[in-house]
């Protein structure tokens, strides 16, 4: 079983920035795909950033494109997300879940959700 714990979070001013952790553990922690995702207050969970454990491949969602970028150390068990440019419409909990599937963005395909950690912008 894989558990993941999120870390980083905090407040920070328009046009900041953020670099999120998130650690994983677990004997059986081999997934294809990490993914951060974020939930705002009254809104839904919704796709931030991928990468795919072995070949590092990326993709985001084009809210955060040319602002945001995922990484993942191997060797830590550990996936990265640097956030630059925050704005408020960023305020949210993000959240780090792992897929056996490639390429996916929807949450129905991830899981072993992390506890998230909390990013506010003030503007």
């Amino acid at each position: 079983q894989v558990q993941l714990v999120e870390s980083g979070g905090g407040l920070v001013q328009d046009g900041g920035s953020l670099r999120l952790s998130c650690a994983a553990s677990g004997r059986t922690f081999s997934p294809n795909t990490l993914g951060w995702f974020r939930q705002a207050p009254g809104k839904e969970r919704e796709f931030v950033a991928a990468i795919t454990w072995i070949g590092g491949s990326t993709y985001y969602a084009d809210s955060v494109k040319g602002r945001f970028t995922i990484s993942r150390d191997n060797a830590k068990n550990t996936v990265y997300l640097q956030m630059n440019s925050l704005k408020p419409e960023d305020t949210a909990v993000y959240y780090c879940a792992v897929s056996p599937r490639f390429f996916v963005r929807t949450v129905r395909d991830f899981g072993s959700w992390g506890p998230g950690t909390q990013v506010t912008v003030s503007s």
